[in-house]
């Protein structure tokens, strides 16, 4: 059916994305030039995307919702391999001609999820207690941190897919056993683990509970709005700053349709919105400034410290994540048998 017969007055959207700062913006912008109502279901920010991806696997034979907007790429990628989200473009030639046209980084081979407008992994740090945070990843093994780290929960969010990366680019790049030592490293270093997610992350830091952190660049660009005193580094993952995909990790913004959806014609309207270069631009300018991925960057505010990517196969990441999640847990458990 083609978007000119689309009856349906709304479409329901799943999404991790943060609710008053990023999506609530998205959706009235929408609203306002579509007349189509959106009906939104978010997650906590301990437990986004990884709750939303397992509510779509539970509707699968029924399903509630239209679109799922992830946060974060690696949910988006094993739902589209456990077929939870079909082709955005079946149906749909225009949407068919961008999705062929897109960068084939960031979009599905089969055109089951799109990504777009990213935020970077960064280390978050109080600029007046720490003059020198690591720059690479590897720098938080150092013994001067020990009892000084926060991290979020990496069992959900973005610090899954983070660890899901370092296992992925590691394997890949860096001697056999490099992400085991990583975590038996940070483990020792008694990382304060959150359930408060990564905002969680930046307030320990800037109340002083912790000297460092590992993070998202929105979260500390929403803390410093409110004039909290924090700052960030951008970690390499390669230690050798001439290798060129050794960079920064950074986590696209997804968006794919679901399977079956109620409402496919309204979702397809919603997901070539979403990927409208007025929709990256506007992510960002908000306080957020999600990096544009994929649009020209001219008059947009964006980040001037990522200029180097981490290169890593998001199927790798999504493969990588659980395994690497459940290597941090067993050693945490081994080290804190007590909790």
């Amino acid at each position: 059916m083609a978007v000119a017969c689309e009856r349906a007055t709304e479409v329901t959207v799943y999404t991790s994305a943060d609710q008053q700062d990023v999506a609530e913006p998205v959706f009235r912008r929408f609203e306002a030039e579509t007349g189509i109502r959106v009906v939104a279901r978010f997650d906590t920010e301990a437990t986004k995307t990884t709750a939303l991806a397992n509510a779509l696997r539970a509707e699968r034979t029924r399903p509630r919702a239209d679109v799922f907007w992830s946060n974060e790429q690696a949910a988006n990628v094993a739902l589209a391999a456990e077929g939870v989200t079909a082709p955005v473009g079946d149906g749909n030639a225009a949407l068919a001609a961008t999705v062929a046209g897109w960068p084939s980084q960031w979009r599905d081979p089969d055109g089951r999820w799109m990504a777009f407008a990213g935020r970077a992994r960064v280390i978050v740090h109080d600029p007046e207690r720490v003059k020198d945070p690591p720059s690479t990843w590897a720098g938080l093994c150092d013994p001067r941190w020990r009892g000084r780290i926060a991290m979020a929960d990496p069992r959900f969010g973005t610090t899954r897919s983070h660890f899901g990366a370092m296992k992925a680019y590691w394997d890949a790049h860096a001697a056999p056993g490099t992400f085991d030592a990583f975590v038996d490293a940070l483990v020792a270093n008694r990382p304060l683990v959150l359930t408060s997610g990564n905002s969680g992350v930046v307030d320990a830091v800037a109340r002083g509970e912790a000297d460092v952190g590992m993070t998202d660049t929105d979260d500390v660009f929403a803390a410093q709005a409110r004039a909290v005193r924090v700052a960030m580094t951008y970690p390499r993952h390669a230690h050798d700053p001439r290798h060129p995909a050794g960079g920064t990790f950074v986590i696209p913004n997804t968006v794919a349709l679901v399977a079956g959806a109620p409402h496919p014609d309204a979702a397809r309207r919603f997901i070539v919105f979403m990927l409208d270069p007025s929709t990256e631009r506007q992510l960002a300018e908000a306080t957020s400034r999600h990096i544009p991925l994929v649009h020209p960057k001219s008059e947009m505010v964006v980040p001037e410290d990522v200029d180097h990517f981490l290169g890593v196969d998001p199927r790798a990441v999504a493969r990588e994540a659980d395994p690497a999640v459940e290597r941090f847990m067993k050693a945490l458990r081994a080290a804190w048998p007590d909790g």
